[in-house]
C-alpha cells in the first residue's frame, strides 16, 4: 500500500462515536478490520461502505468555523482544538488552538473560507482536520451549528445562532473578515450524567443545582432542581464554557466555575475534569487525540 501502515478505515456514513471506524497497523491486521468496520457501519448506518486513509499517529484534532451567507460571501472565524476525546467523543475544547500559529490560522482560515464561498454555502458550519507536523488533514465538514460553537463566539464576540437567523431571513453576513479579531482565549468542557471513572450513563432526579457564574463564565444546560435525567438520550447535560484574557487566566476561570458547580442527585463527569486541570498537558496544551485515553488507561486501567 502506497501510503503505508498503519491506516484507518473509516464508514463512509460519517462514523459516529467511533463506529465503523478500525484501525490496522499492518497487512496481516487489514482484511479483519476492514471486514470488522463494513459490519459496524452496516448495523449503524444501513450502509456498508467504508474508505481507507492514512492513520496518523500523534495528531491533533483541530476544526475550522466558517460561515457563508448563499451568495459567495464567506469568512472563517478561526480554529477550535478538540483534541481531548474518550472513545472519538469530544470532551474539552479551545480556541484558538494552542498549537496553531497565527500564520498557519490565516492559511487555513482563508482556504476553507475560499472552498464554501465558491460552494455559495449558506450558514454556519465547520470543516475538521487532523493537525500533524504543521499539515492539515482534511476529516469531513460538519454543515451545522457544533456543540463547542460557544468558545468561538466568546473569542470573537459574536452570536452565531443570531447570524443564521439573519442569513436564512435573506440578510448579509453582519461582519467581514477583517472585522474578526481574535480576544483572549475560551476553553468548553462537556458536562455528562456518567460515572467516572466507569463512564456509565447515571440517570437519575437532580435533587439541588447551581450554576457557577461571575466575570467571563457561561453555563449552557436545562438543568434545575427536579429535574430527571431520562436514559433514552445523550449523556450531555451542560456546557460550561468560560472566557479569559489570555490562556491561563481561562484555565484559572475554568477551575472556580468547576468548584462552585453543584449537581447534585447523579454522579457527573465533573471529577474528571477537576482532575484534567491539575495535569501538565493540559496545563501546557501539549496534548493530541490519544493523550486523554492514555491517561486514563494509566489512571484508572480504562478509557
Amino acid at each position: 500500500m502506497d501510503m503505508g501502515y498503519p491506516v484507518i478505515i473509516k464508514a463512509t456514513m460519517a462514523a459516529v462515536g467511533g463506529r465503523g471506524m478500525k484501525v490496522a497497523q499492518s497487512a496481516k491486521e487489514l482484511e479483519n478490520a476492514f471486514r470488522t468496520a463494513r459490519s459496524e457501519a452496516k448495523s449503524a448506518f444501513g450502509n456498508d461502505a467504508v474508505y481507507i486513509e492514512k492513520y496518523l499517529t500523534t495528531p491533533r484534532h483541530i476544526e475550522v468555523q466558517v460561515f457563508g451567507d448563499g451568495k459567495g460571501n464567506a469568512v472563517h472565524l478561526g480554529e477550535r482544538d478538540c483534541s481531548l476525546q474518550r472513545r472519538h467523543q469530544k470532551v474539552f475544547e479551545e480556541a484558538p488552538g494552542p498549537s496553531i500559529s497565527a500564520k498557519e490560522r490565516a492559511e487555513i482560515g482563508a482556504i476553507c473560507a475560499n472552498a464554501i464561498a465558491k460552494m455559495g454555502y449558506e450558514g454556519a458550519g465547520t470543516i475538521e482536520f487532523l493537525y500533524e507536523n504543521g499539515a492539515f488533514y482534511f476529516i469531513e465538514m460538519n454543515t451545522r451549528l457544533q456543540v463547542e460553537h460557544p468558545v468561538t463566539e466568546g473569542i470573537f464576540g459574536v452570536d452565531l445562532v443570531r447570524e443564521q437567523i439573519r442569513v436564512a431571513s435573506g440578510l448579509p453576513l453582519s461582519f467581514a473578515q477583517d472585522d474578526l479579531q481574535i480576544n483572549g482565549h475560551a476553553i468548553e468542557v462537556r458536562i455528562n450524567a456518567e460515572k467516572v471513572p466507569q463512564f456509565s450513563p447515571c440517570p437519575g432526579k437532580i435533587t439541588q443545582y447551581h450554576a457557577p457564574g461571575g466575570l467571563g463564565v457561561r453555563m449552557d444546560s436545562a438543568l434545575y432542581d427536579g429535574y430527571r435525567i431520562p436514559p433514552y438520550y445523550d449523556s450531555l447535560i451542560a456546557k460550561l464554557i468560560v472566557h479569559g484574557r489570555d490562556r491561563p487566566e481561562a484555565l484559572a476561570r475554568l477551575k472556580r466555575a468547576l468548584s462552585e458547580l453543584i449537581v447534585d442527585g447523579v454522579d457527573t463527569t465533573v471529577p474528571l475534569f477537576h482532575e484534567l486541570l491539575d495535569q501538565e498537558a493540559v496545563q501546557t496544551g501539549q496534548y493530541n487525540i490519544h493523550w486523554l485515553e492514555h491517561w486514563l488507561n494509566t489512571t484508572y486501567g480504562k478509557a
